[in-house]
């Protein structure tokens, strides 16, 4: 039997067959805590943690599906993007609140999935990756009288950089909040082009003010809109602040082109922000300033590039910003949410931030200051030699190696395959460009990026279990192989097969392509994907054990207990359970945060390439685990649009 647990019913008592044992399902424990999911990260500090305890590590293994909801597929998607439903729902007045790639918002019954309501707005969805939304926020408008239209609103972005407002009841456009309901962010970005500008990720709120990021394409032109934050109020949708990635201190600071707005190419951030109302600062992950690969035009606009940086609430202006890395020309911009936590320490609770990269470095800062509170070091780093580009000679390394969740370096050695054909074909692969370690310089004759242009960490994030002082870490390990292209060959070279990224007024191209065997495996030796538990206070690793298998990525018997590449989160509960889909086998799993065991897993129909949530909303309730199975084409996982709950059986 290949099903993890089958559920048999007899005599109106359920027994369930696992690990070659019949045991009764658990009595379930309504004497434990109820809890919602009220953000995106659900804290707007985006720990992800939940102090929910009736599903524990001892019960786990009964968890079966509850109910599915299906929010529909994204119709004839541009061929060149993956249409992805990777959101994580949110519980706002007892409703469930989801948005899917293809912009549709729905609020479901949060105990059986029945749809309340759910709009389709007019969107132009194309992108040049991903057709996806992340999330949406709730807020209550406390100019609204309560049980009037859009006293709770449900704030969305869209994928061609609007901003929408329903009413949280009933899913109306909300009349009051720009024109009926939109505000486009676009109206005053100056010249651009289709897919510029998307909002995948949810915005936050704070005060009375709705904040939203937005991304800009990549390896597209040096020429690009703005990456601007922007601040507008939530009752109205009319601007109440913006901030662009200037500069502080430049002699001949740049002015923005005639008639615009905002200073254009500066950095953007895409992935979610969190906020602080104590402190009323937003934390903000920084993306690089184009082009992505190229530092010699930017003409210093790169100065926030791959930072975390803090804003003031109330005015948009920089509190302090913290640099991941410098000068960044490996795409290594900061993916994922900074995640806000206490730090038990000597001299007393620190406000700390967390903040996970594609580097796989992980800093943690105060987050009053952004001074690191765990030693960061600047080492030497090897430089370039394409003419005119300088790059900066040191780079950020946290000192304590628990804090560096990539592997080491790669060398031929490392070259791994599953015959000696596929070992060799890798290792010819290797050796054709050049390998100097991490930070490797881009180049025309190419070079080895490990992590690759995925990074180790991505926005799936870390988890933070404040109450156990430990932080939960999925990676990434897998390589590329990147290559800068003159412009003058791009056009001969792409008629002869190879796919070039031209970047327009750039001096050169981009080839990026994972370094895979024949076989179509990454070459570095496995595990491909890690989940590991730090313990924060101490600076030291707990476990770190392989994630997923090689089941859907290859056929039977070759099911190795390998780690494959993940994308998504986790979450932690008061139980001690840490829940994770992600994985390439489209699982989602269950883990005991002591030993890093897992004690329960479930087929999902499709990729769970996103981050669970969990609630309980009722004394006499059941707890949820929900997670979105939508698939990743560009990771060879099963397309779909299935909401899946799974709960422990009703009458156990």
């Amino acid at each position: 039997m290949l099903a993890g647990a089958v559920v048999v019913g007899m005599a109106g008592l359920a027994w369930a067959w696992q690990a070659n044992v019949f045991r009764a399902n658990p009595a379930i424990d309504f004497a434990g805590p109820v809890a919602g999911w009220d953000a995106w990260g659900n804290d707007q500090g985006g720990s992800r943690y939940s102090p929910l305890t009736q599903i524990t590590p001892e019960n786990a293994w009964a968890l079966k599906p509850a109910w599915t909801y299906h929010i529909g597929m994204a119709k004839d998607p541009p061929e060149f993007s993956s249409p992805t439903f990777e959101a994580t729902p949110i519980i706002a007045e007892n409703r469930l609140y989801v948005c899917a790639g293809t912009g549709k918002i729905a609020a479901v019954d949060p105990e059986t999935g029945k749809e309340i309501w759910a709009v389709q707005p007019d969107s132009d969805n194309y992108s040049t990756y991903l057709i996806n939304c992340r999330g949406v926020t709730y807020a209550r408008d406390v100019k609204i009288e309560e049980g009037q239209l859009c006293a709770g609103k449900i704030f969305a972005g869209t994928l061609d950089g609007r901003m929408l407002a329903y009413d949280s009841a009933t899913g109306k456009e909300c009349p009051s909040f720009g024109a009926n309901g939109v505000v486009d962010i676009k109206a005053d970005m100056g010249k651009r082009e289709r897919g510029d500008i998307t909002i995948s990720s949810p915005p936050v709120v704070v005060g009375n003010l709705v904040v939203t990021n937005h991304g800009v394409r990549d390896n597209v032109r040096t020429d690009m809109p703005a990456g601007t934050i922007r601040a507008f109020d939530v009752h109205t949708g009319q601007p109440v602040w913006s901030w662009n990635a200037v500069p502080p201190g430049l002699k001949t600071p740049p002015a923005p082109p005639a008639g615009e707005k905002f200073v254009r190419s500066t950095p953007n951030s895409w992935a979610p922000m969190s906020v602080d109302p104590a402190l009323n600062l937003i934390y903000v992950p920084m993306g690089n300033a184009p082009p992505d690969h190229i530092a010699a035009g930017r003409n210093g606009l790169d100065y926030y590039s791959s930072a975390v940086v803090a804003l003031d609430a109330t005015t948009g202006q920089v509190r302090w910003h913290f640099n991941t890395v410098h000068k960044d020309v490996w795409d290594y911009d900061i993916p994922s949410q900074p995640v806000l936590f206490d730090l038990p320490t000597a001299n007393g609770t620190i406000p700390a931030l967390v903040q996970a990269t594609k580097v796989g470095h992980i800093f943690v800062l105060d987050r009053r200051t952004g001074k690191p509170l765990f030693p960061v070091e600047e080492r030497p780093v090897p430089q370039s030699e394409l003419p005119g580009e300088v790059l900066s000679p040191t780079q950020p390394f946290p000192a304590n190696p628990a804090f560096i969740v990539r592997d080491p370096d790669l060398t031929e050695d490392d070259m791994w395959g599953f015959t000696p054909y596929d070992k060799y074909k890798c290792k010819e692969a290797f050796n054709s460009v050049e390998s100097k370690g991490i930070f490797t310089p881009p180049s025309t004759k190419g070079w080895i990026q490990f992590p690759s242009f995925m990074g180790a960490s991505n926005w799936g994030s870390v988890t933070v279990d404040q109450k156990r002082g430990i932080l939960i870490a999925n990676t990434n390990q897998v390589a590329a192989i990147m290559k800068l292209v003159p412009n003058a060959e791009i056009e001969a070279r792409t008629k002869a097969g190879e796919r070039i990224m031209p970047t327009k007024g750039a001096d050169y191209g981009l080839s990026m392509l994972p370094l895979l065997s024949p076989f179509g495996a990454p070459c570095n030796r496995p595990p491909w994907g890690k989940l590991m538990a730090i313990d924060l206070k101490a600076g030291k690793v707990l476990w770190n054990v392989p994630l997923g298998t090689t089941r859907d990525q290859a056929p039977f018997p070759a099911w190795f207990k390998i780690g494959v590449p993940n994308m998504g989160g986790s979450i932690v509960t008061g139980s001690g359970l840490v829940f994770i889909g992600a994985t390439s086998d489209e699982y989602i799993r269950a883990y005991d945060i002591k030993s890093g065991e897992v004690v329960w897993r479930a087929r999902l129909p499709a990729g769970g390439q996103s981050t669970p949530m969990t609630y309980r909303l009722k004394k006499d309730g059941r707890q949820y685990v929900v997670i979105a199975a939508g698939g990743h084409k560009f990771m060879g996982t099963g397309l779909g649009d299935s909401l899946v709950a799974f709960a422990l059986p009703e009458g156990s």
